[in-house]
């Protein structure tokens, strides 16, 4: 079962890839001391950004409809 809290380096490095990979991010590995990386939004990751606002803006706004519901199916 998945467990709350901070994900762990492996799992953002892996969620990070799998942006990558499916040309939502960008990465920037600049050649310091410690290595840095950057990571940026490409067009359709800006566009998904776009998609995903707007779902979590619809959730808040029906967030106590949906929470009204919940409690009627469960009674």
């Amino acid at each position: 079962m998945p467990t709350c809290g901070a994900p762990t380096p492996w799992r953002l490095t892996q969620n990070l890839r799998m942006l990558e990979r499916n040309g939502l991010v960008e990465r920037t590995v600049h050649p310091t001391v410690p290595p840095r990386v950057e990571y940026t939004l490409t067009e359709a990751g800006c566009g998904l950004r776009a998609t995903v606002d707007g779902m979590c803006e619809w959730t808040y706004r029906y967030f106590r409809h949906i929470e009204s519901a919940r409690r009627r199916f469960e009674a």
